[in-house]
């Protein structure tokens, strides 16, 4: 390799290590942090299918098991495949009345 091919490759590294950077790295980061919250979803959050179905997560056991059921509606449950899921809101907070 002499100098003259060095210098006709160094663009292609550096844009590869700018693509690297600025969009494969975080979609990487994205998607480990969503692995996690579908690995540690529990009764009472709300969840989002990949389908576009919310609902209230009522039944999660371990974390090896590949489903969890789903209420979408008042006394309708659904089981739903953990891998679907695109979405995992925590459970939220009630809102504040002021008492006068």
């Amino acid at each position: 390799m002499d100098t003259s091919t060095l210098i006709q490759i160094a663009p292609l590294i550096f844009i590869f290590a700018i693509m690297y950077f600025l969009m494969i790295r975080p979609q990487q980061q994205r998607q480990k942090q969503l692995r996690e919250m579908i690995d540690n979803v529990r009764r009472g959050d709300t969840v989002v299918t990949a389908g576009g179905i919310v609902g209230k997560v009522t039944k999660a056991t371990a974390k090896e098991d590949t489903e969890v059921t789903v209420q979408i509606a008042d006394g309708v449950q659904v089981q739903v495949v953990k891998a679907t899921l695109t979405e995992v809101r925590a459970k939220g907070q009630p809102v504040e009345t002021k008492a006068s």
